[in-house]
């Protein structure tokens, strides 16, 4: 422990205990001495290897800090008003309701293995850890941690780099939680996987959970993963989620958040793609107060694809930031980015793509698009889709477009009897549906359809006068808990 010591030192300065910290907006110091505070809390599951990594993200963050907006990547995102609420830390695992939660999903006919987070902590119905008989591994990355440290010491931390990224740095040193999914070695998943991280507290709360997902040879996975909130009070979730993809393995993963106008999310994800391995990967973000994805692809592995696709509807004073970052290491690989943006009254949407063409990385293929429609004079999107190229032999290209809704598309419409507001909303969900239409799963494709229907309407329940008829009925994702215990 004599890091700890001695990241600690001049951390002290003026804090005298945790009541002057939770009385003040979020600082680098009050984060530190939270850590130093609750040390022996947050790394009861540390293997050694792993509180040494611990202890050089700790440093990491000490240098670092938290991001703002004088800095080049941030400066269309500013978190000043998230930092400066006050936050409770849950360091302690939810009580009270171990054997009694049942997460579900009422999506008709959507067959999931449905596991959950409630608050930044795994909750098991029966076991922290399940064993399937195919050798696939899913649950509690702290009980990963106990029972399994080789696999979990081999890839935690190895992908999301922290030397320069504060916020990244500061969930690998706090992080207890989260959700650890291993596949073995030509195994294919009988039914895709429901992660569903739902928010529910008292008062408004910092989180910081860490997911590991491990696809060996040959394996394949489908993965849902929803971030939910549950009432309006406030919360910063700081997620870091870490995804390997061994040799000719597949994953289909789904990103969907609809949480509150009073959330800050910051999702980081790291894929790491080795040898013609295959990444479909979709983000829904259909509500939330300031959102920031932060997505790196890494190709380690001749002939790897990866598409990456996006769709945001952001309105009031919501805000969305999506930072993509596509490294082409290797030659022969393919990777393609769709995002759409919707952006109604004073809502803001940030796009920055970026990839990277390495001088060895020949026969790649590229492509980004991000296209915006802005329903009001106030709502503002920022674009920024960037190539940088090394090869020779490569085919990368990019584009970018904001503007209003096609006025001669909408003349049409009205010429045959559609209403404005009908009208409107058609053109909307069309220009929506090549995002949607990219969802593999049929039954998860018709409920974020009507889910989009919905949101467009600017309402949660059927409007009957609406030309977009739902298909089914508003099924809400039930959370049965008394949270009283909690």
């Amino acid at each position: 422990m004599s890091w700890r010591k001695k990241d600690m030192t001049g951390s002290r300065k003026n804090l005298n205990d945790m009541q002057s910290i939770t009385k003040d907006r979020i600082s680098k110091e009050g984060m530190m001495y939270l850590f130093e505070k609750n040390f022996g809390r947050i790394c009861q599951n540390d293997t050694k290897p792993i509180s040494e990594i611990r202890g050089k993200a700790l440093s990491s963050f000490r240098e670092l800090g938290f991001p703002n907006k004088r800095m080049e990547e941030w400066k269309n995102t500013d978190l000043t008003e998230s930092l400066g609420k006050i936050y409770d830390y849950n360091f302690d695992p939810v009580s009270g309701v171990a054997g009694k939660n049942i997460f579900q999903c009422n999506i008709p006919h959507l067959d999931t293995a449905v596991i959950g987070q409630l608050n930044g902590w795994y909750i098991s119905k029966d076991v922290p850890l399940i064993e399937l008989g195919n050798g696939i591994i899913m649950g509690s990355l702290a009980e990963a941690m106990v029972r399994y440290p080789a696999i979990v010491e081999k890839h935690l931390a190895k992908y999301a780099a922290f030397g320069n990224n504060g916020l990244t740095a500061l969930n690998t040193a706090f992080a207890q939680d989260g959700v650890f999914i291993y596949v073995p070695d030509n195994v294919q998943s009988p039914k895709p996987v429901q992660m569903i991280n739902v928010i529910q507290y008292t008062t408004d709360i910092f989180l910081q959970s860490r997911n590991l997902i491990i696809l060996g040879k040959n394996s394949r996975l489908s993965l849902v993963h929803c971030d939910d909130s549950y009432n309006h009070e406030g919360s910063f979730s700081n997620i870091v989620t870490e995804v390997f993809l061994d040799e000719n393995s597949f994953l289909d993963h789904y990103k969907l958040q609809n949480l509150n106008n009073n959330s800050t999310l910051i999702s980081t994800t790291v894929m790491q793609l080795e040898k013609a391995a295959h990444l479909d990967s979709h983000f829904l973000s259909m509500n939330g107060g300031l959102i920031r994805n932060n997505t790196r692809i890494d190709f380690q592995g001749n002939d790897g694809v990866a598409n990456v696709y996006g769709l945001y509807l952001m309105d009031r004073k919501q805000h969305i930031d999506n930072q993509v970052f596509v490294d082409h290491a290797k030659p022969g690989c393919t990777s393609n980015e769709i995002f759409k943006g919707i952006l109604d009254e004073n809502s803001s949407g940030v796009f920055n793509g970026h990839v990277l063409v390495r001088k060895d990385a020949q026969k790649t293929n590229a492509y980004q698009s991000n296209r915006n429609i802005l329903l009001t004079d106030t709502a503002k999107a920022n674009s920024k889709p960037f190539l940088e190229i090394y090869a020779d032999d490569v085919k990368c290209s990019h584009g970018s477009t904001t503007g209003q809704l096609d006025s001669e598309a909408l003349f049409y419409l009205r010429q045959r009897g559609i209403g404005e507001d009908s009208a409107r909303m058609l053109l909307l969900y069309a220009f929506a549906a090549e995002v949607v239409s990219k969802i593999n799963i049929p039954q998860l494709r018709n409920s974020i359809e009507d889910m989009i229907k919905k949101r467009l309407q600017g309402e949660l329940q059927i409007c009957e006068q609406c030309v977009l008829h739902c298909t089914t009925p508003e099924h809400p994702i039930e959370f049965n808990i008394d949270v009283s215990k909690i």
